[in-house]
């Protein structure tokens, strides 16, 4: 009986499919990159606050127009004009900030006062580093972290100033996320069919959960961020730190970064410090820690209401993702990880661990003898 023949491979032509796909891949992102950054704001705008907008067209007797414009209208005074300002007064005063972290050296830390040492439990741990840090001589503390405050500030200060470009790309996001919570469910079809033609259910599953990622972050990491920033804005506000305002911004992007509000509030109460309201300054501390550590009660909160992952791999994401991407970098980063590590969960698990050896092999039995049989 003669063999079938083989069928032959046109590998030229396969080749040159791949090469114009990739061609027609690449032109369509060229293309599309000025509007890459408001495209994937919208999105994940639209994804995270979807629920938001059914709850509103549910309310308006099903009409989606009305909940369009109202998400609209929400979307622009509870997003784009804060986060325009913030942006603005970093950019307006950078100079002014530059200038203040590179005279830092120059300021004395004061010695720690009496009601330090009452501090229940870590009184006395503190004022004996806060009498350390006085000791060193001028800054102190200050002084040794102004080379990373340099860093961390230009880096902020950086991707703060590009006050034009960040309004175009929050145009096209606005225009984008109407046009997404009008059509939204056409497109989430065409996404979930995308995925689904690409990798069956496990690509479902991944759109899924990347949808989910995105809502945690919101949730866990930008509203704990606005949160922090506000308290500790008041808190100067009321203490009566001078450029409460700009403080409360830097406030903003240090949170988003993962850093915390602190810094900031403690250059207020080295202030206040400094000029002999030693009252205000001590609230001013106790209000800084608590707030400081509103984020270990807050974000666990609300990420876990988004999915249920790894807190740390979210996390890693953010910061991993803003590094690598700027701010949009906050949820790009968690859902590629998030993504990934399920991808490759379940992958594994596909096949089952590896039994444990037993003490019978560990004795040197074959597997006959093990199961039973004599031994030859």
């Amino acid at each position: 009986m003669n063999p079938l023949p083989r069928q032959t491979v046109d590998l030229a032509r396969i080749i040159l499919v791949i090469v114009i796909l990739a061609g027609l891949m690449a032109g369509s992102l060229y293309i599309l990159r000025p509007f890459l950054p408001g495209l994937v704001w919208a999105t994940t705008i639209v994804v995270a606050t979807w629920p938001v907008m059914q709850a509103i067209q549910r309310y308006c007797g099903g009409r989606r127009w009305i909940a369009t414009m109202t998400m609209l209208v929400i979307l622009l005074f509870v997003i784009v004009l804060p986060l325009y300002e913030v942006i603005s007064t970093l950019a307006l005063h950078s100079g002014a900030i530059m200038a203040a972290v590179k005279r830092l050296p120059d300021y004395a830390l004061l010695a720690p006062p009496d009601w330090v040492h009452g501090i229940p439990l870590v009184g006395p741990k503190i004022a004996q580093e806060w009498q350390t840090l006085s000791d060193a001589g001028a800054g102190g503390l200050l002084a040794r972290l102004e080379p990373y405050l340099t860093s961390a500030v230009a880096w902020l200060l950086g991707h703060a100033a590009i006050v034009g470009a960040f309004m175009v790309h929050m145009l096209i996001t606005v225009v984008v996320a109407g046009i997404l919570y009008t059509k939204g469910e056409v497109a989430v079809d065409f996404v979930r069919r995308f995925f689904n033609r690409l990798a069956g259910q496990r690509g479902l599953a991944a759109v899924k959960l990347a949808g989910q990622a995105i809502r945690a972050v919101a949730l866990g990491i930008v509203v704990t961020a606005v949160v922090q920033s506000g308290l500790g804005g008041i808190g100067l506000w009321i203490a009566g730190v001078p450029a409460a305002g700009i403080l409360t911004a830097l406030m903003v992007m240090l949170c988003l970064a993962q850093l915390g509000p602190f810094l900031p509030m403690l250059g207020g109460v080295v202030w206040l410090f400094q000029n002999d309201m030693k009252l205000a300054a001590a609230i001013l501390l106790v209000w800084a820690v608590l707030v400081a550590m509103l984020d270990n009660l807050l974000r666990p909160l609300l990420i876990k209401r988004g999915v249920n992952l790894s807190l740390l791999l979210i996390l890693v994401g953010v910061l991993g993702g803003l590094f690598a991407f700027g701010i949009v970098g906050l949820f790009i980063g968690p859902v590629i990880l998030a993504v990934t590590h399920t991808l490759l969960k379940a992958w594994i698990d596909e096949v089952p661990a590896p039994t444990a050896l037993t003490a019978d092999a560990d004795l040197g039995q074959t597997p006959a003898e093990r199961a039973g049989f004599p031994p030859v």
